[in-house]
């Protein structure tokens, strides 16, 4: 089993009153108090402000923040959990990503998914189209994406997303490849996806073997969060 971190950004309104300069070094802090201690990665979300209800509460975007992080450790992995597709152009995420595990040493890894907070995506001026829509959007970012990765020029015309020789160099220097997991929960389509294109997914096989892949090359993961406070109530039957 393998532990990563959840590193603050401020979406989840815990920055909340606290000055940016302020807020950037406990971000720091943590990232590299994680790399100190021994745990495998460290992670930011793709929010752009506070989730669920939108504050003026400060948020650090999560590429230009991993970018930071990855040159101030040295051992733990860094990723994002997860992109949301349609806020980047695929063939640009694919080219920060490759330059961000060169940065890193090699610890990079990609999380992606199709993206669902609505409100987020109106606030920034992304049309928000209905899920199908999105997924078909995610299955040509990873066409793209796998592409742009692999040696050579990429192509590929998509409906919605294309690349025509296009050049992405430095390749990521992580052999075979660079990690992806896909993000989502929909059986019918992301595990579709996850089992074809990616590295990690919560899944439970069938869309491995319905694609002739081995579910156990497709690794569990899952994220979780608590709260911890410096004073709490004694209760009875609790230490």
């Amino acid at each position: 089993m393998k532990v990563g971190v959840i590193v603050p950004q401020g979406w989840t309104g815990e920055y909340a009153g606290v000055a940016p300069v302020a807020a950037w070094r406990r971000t720091v802090e943590t990232a590299r108090e994680a790399d100190r201690l021994g745990f495998d990665s460290i992670w930011l979300f793709d929010h752009f402000h506070t989730v669920p209800e939108p504050t003026d509460e400060l948020t650090f975007e999560a590429y230009t923040s991993l970018s930071a992080l990855a040159a101030l450790t040295s051992r733990v992995r860094v990723g994002q959990i997860v992109t949301c597709a349609a806020y980047r152009n695929p063939a640009l995420v694919a080219k920060m990503v490759s330059t961000l595990d060169t940065i890193s040493g090699g610890r990079a890894e990609l999380g992606i998914g199709a993206g669902w907070k609505q409100e987020e995506w109106a606030a920034y001026g992304y049309d928000f189209p209905p899920t199908r829509e999105r997924l078909a959007f995610l299955e040509e970012s990873l066409e793209i994406i796998t592409r742009m990765f692999a040696p050579g020029h990429a192509t590929y015309r998509g409906k919605r997303a294309s690349v025509a020789g296009a050049i992405n160099l430095p390749k990521p220097i992580q052999q075979p490849r660079l990690p992806i997991m896909v993000g989502g929960n929909g059986p019918e389509v992301t595990w579709r996806l996850a089992a074809r294109f990616a590295d990690e997914l919560n899944l439970d096989g069938m869309s491995c073997e319905e694609i002739g892949r081995e579910p156990s090359t497709l690794p569990v993961s899952a994220h979780v969060f608590w709260k911890a406070l410096e004073e709490a109530p004694s209760r009875d039957g609790l230490l």
